[in-house]
């Protein structure tokens, strides 16, 4: 399967903007729903924080999947979208009152907690309406994925989550709160984690903790691992959905979930990453000192992960005819040294008005976007929109 690209539309648009072939979405979700059908208690959250484009947000709850938000303009989005409150988790390290508020309100599956003092805000807040608040605690394992360091999370040194020798006292207290109910443990150490040995030792954690609770007669009816399954960046056409087989099957031989549990996933980027690009257009090519520049009127405010990661996406050139491959530096027109989007890059030889797709930009582009310099948010078309 290889993204089809209406390049007589892309013409007739202004770019930047960002293209999402549906079809790749659609058959992405379909594994997913065809993966997860093989087990009977696995249940799968999309994390909205990937792509929160409406058209993008319709698709994904057609297909039956939960929502996994981060933040009350998120829940707000999933709703709109369709998304059933009753399949929708709010996580967050920083959850604002009036957050919490939106969620007692729609009446949200579940509050995935971080802290003490977030526990007891939720109980009061509860409290006020006369709720009760299914609770989950995201328990920080301190298990490393290989990864870029600015997404790994599941570290002691992180932020996020409770630390395991805190558990038990978190635990007790919701135990002693009127308008909160204890309902599941959560975890999520990072993300782009193609390492399935990660999660395996994930596993390994969330069963010594699972026996621990046992030993104290404390149940818990669902356990949240999260996401983090990466994608083919270097290859989009080659591998353009991820191996979730694999990745279901790796919890499922590895985690000892107990009969009357259900397994939930929060997956993002393994969902949208490849049914999406960034397509620019060439406004010059630059004769350098020792090295060619293409200058595209896509910047780092359209697509921050290069600048912000390090992160690598495979380039195009979508309308060059001639067979000649020459060597550039793709940059942007921001007031920044970090705006490149890749050095020593070889593309079919460039010209001014060739259209360049940045491929696998699906999650954590649109999304990301910024008004630095007093740019416009880049637009956002389904390939539907371009037939």
């Amino acid at each position: 399967m290889k993204t089809v690209f209406p390049i007589h539309k892309f013409r007739e648009l202004p770019t930047p903007f960002y293209y999402y072939d549906t079809k790749v979405l659609r058959d992405t979700l379909a594994c997913v729903n065809r993966e997860v059908a093989r087990y009977d208690n696995f249940s799968v959250h999309y994390a909205v924080k990937a792509n929160a484009n409406p058209k993008v947000l319709t698709i994904i709850r057609e297909s039956g999947l939960g929502a996994d938000c981060v933040s009350g303009g998120e829940i707000r989005a999933a709703i709109k979208a369709g998304f059933p409150a009753g399949k929708i988790v709010f996580a967050g390290v920083g959850k604002a009152d009036w957050e919490i508020d939106l969620g007692l309100d729609y009446d949200i599956f579940c509050f995935n907690v971080e802290s003490v003092p977030e526990l007891e805000v939720i109980n009061e807040l509860a409290a006020a309406k006369g709720k009760v608040a299914n609770v989950a605690f995201r328990i920080n394992p301190n298990v490393g994925a290989h990864t870029h360091a600015n997404i790994t999370t599941g570290l002691a040194e992180n932020k996020f989550g409770i630390s395991m020798h805190d558990m038990d006292k978190v635990i007790d207290v919701a135990l002693e709160l009127k308008y909160v109910k204890f309902i599941g443990l959560h975890f999520h150490i990072g993300s782009q984690i193609l390492d399935m040995g990660d999660f395996i030792a994930l596993c390994n954690r969330v069963n010594e903790l699972q026996d621990k609770l046992e030993a104290r007669h404390i149940l818990v009816e669902h356990i949240n691992v999260g996401g983090g399954l990466g994608i083919d960046y270097d290859h989009p056409n080659r591998q353009p959905i991820p191996d979730f087989a694999d990745y279901f099957r790796t919890y499922d031989e590895h985690l000892k979930l107990r009969p009357h549990q259900t397994l939930h996933f929060e997956l993002g980027r393994a969902i949208t990453g490849q049914c999406g690009s960034l397509i620019s257009k060439v406004l010059y090519v630059k004769q350098g000192t020792n090295k060619q520049f293409a200058i595209l009127d896509a910047g780092m405010t359209d697509l921050i992960r290069p600048a912000l990661y390090q992160a690598h996406h495979k380039m195009e050139n979508l309308t060059s005819e001639d067979p000649v491959v020459e060597t550039y530096d793709v940059v942007g027109p921001i007031c920044e040294s970090s705006d490149v989007f890749g050095k020593a890059v070889d593309l079919n030889k460039v010209k001014r008005g060739d259209l360049i797709a940045l491929r696998s930009a699906g999650a954590y582009g649109e999304i990301m976007a910024s008004g630095y310099n007093c740019r416009e948010l880049p637009k956002g078309y389904i390939s539907e929109e371009l037939v």
